[in-house]
């Protein structure tokens, strides 16, 4: 397995994404090739700071950086040099199976898109974002990468997030719930009423709507939203785990009691911390693009860049992109006169501007 890896991308880079590859090359002997993206001379430093001298390391210098403030569209275009825009070439050319990166996600969501384009019969990509609740792993889709999302594009992504929660989280037949402000059908937008429409007529294990709520009280595998919605929901969810455990900390040191009573409650605290910890998830994929590509927390520890990677082996290995075409074709054959339908709809002047507002975004 090839991968390239952004290493000028995030918060700590290159000192954690460096760190992050040679821990993946410790554990994962599956990979054959690591390519390093960015300024040749930090990227060599701090391989020697931290003693890794893997053969299957292969640099690549690059001359420019995205920055967080960069326009997403205009970074790819004005930034040909970045790290994150040769880390895709890589894969465009065949040299490397999949991209990780943790830097702009904006770039690294249209330098996929505009370089590789999306699969056969997907419009838009999404970003799936894996949400731990008590009983399941949900897959969120999408978390921000189409905020002007069209009908159609939430009835991929139920498709798409299908196929990962299947393939490569292991659920049989995973049930599909659209994030709305009712469970009945008549609650929501204009929007969402139109998505439960397509779903509802699908063969899809589709659920119905869900609330806020439900995501953990009773959750589903995969939770379909407009990236805006996604991308409010998935912080506000990150922001409230990182609150009550600052919340529990601040209680739980005012007594020596409950300390002590802390103490003894430890393994469960770190089992909940371990089931709530970004960093063992890695990163999000981002689903519908020609290629494979993992989307890391900008503050990604060296641990969330090892476990980055290994989602992109996992992509590799369970060959996702192949079943999300065939998923598709499948789904079009068998619902030929609602896929009629649909493309006329998109056809319409409307949609059509519409859809320049959605890609210019």
């Amino acid at each position: 397995m090839r991968i390239a890896l952004d290493a000028m991308g995030g918060d700590f880079a290159p000192r954690n994404t460096v760190a992050g590859a040679a821990l993946a090359l410790k554990e994962y002997s599956q990979i054959t090739h690591l390519f390093l993206t960015g300024d040749e001379p930090s990227i060599k430093a701090e391989l020697e700071r931290i003693g890794c001298t893997d053969p299957r390391i292969d640099i690549v210098h690059t001359t420019q950086v995205v920055e967080m403030s960069d326009a997403a569209v205009e970074a790819v275009r004005r930034k040909k040099d970045s790290s994150v825009s040769r880390a895709v070439d890589l894969v465009k050319k065949g040299d490397a199976d999949a991209i990780v990166s943790a830097g702009h996600t904006g770039a690294a969501v249209a330098a996929t898109t505009i370089k590789l384009r999306t699969l056969e019969g997907i419009e838009r990509p999404g970003i799936a974002s894996y949400l731990p609740t008590e009983k399941n792993v949900c897959v969120l889709i999408d978390a921000g990468a189409n905020v002007d999302a069209r009908p159609v594009h939430l009835l991929q992504y139920a498709i798409m997030g299908s196929v990962l929660s299947k393939h490569v989280l292991g659920y049989e037949n995973p049930e599909i719930g659209l994030m709305s402000i009712g469970g009945e059908d008549v609650k929501g937008s204009e929007f969402t009423k139109d998505v439960f429409k397509l779903l509802k007529a699908s063969s899809l294990n589709f659920r119905g709507n869900i609330e806020g709520h439900d995501l953990f009280e009773h959750p589903v595998e995969v939770i379909l939203c407009d990236g805006f919605t996604g991308n409010v929901v998935l912080k506000t969810a990150e922001a409230t785990a990182s609150a009550v455990f600052r919340w529990l900390k601040h209680e739980l040191l005012k007594t020596k009691f409950r300390m002590l009573g802390a103490w003894i409650a430890r393994n469960a605290f770190r089992a909940i911390r371990s089931r709530t910890n970004y960093e063992n998830y890695g990163g999000s994929p981002l689903l519908g693009v020609n290629g494979i590509c993992i989307i890391a927390h900008g503050s990604s520890t060296p641990l969330a860049i090892k476990n980055a990677i290994r989602v992109a082996m996992d992509f590799i290995r369970e060959q996702v992109n192949p079943r999300i075409v065939e998923a598709v074709k499948a789904y079009n054959e068998n619902n030929a006169v609602l896929t009629k339908a649909l493309l006329r709809e998109e056809a319409s002047p409307e949609s059509a501007a519409s859809d320049t507002t959605a890609h210019e975004v």
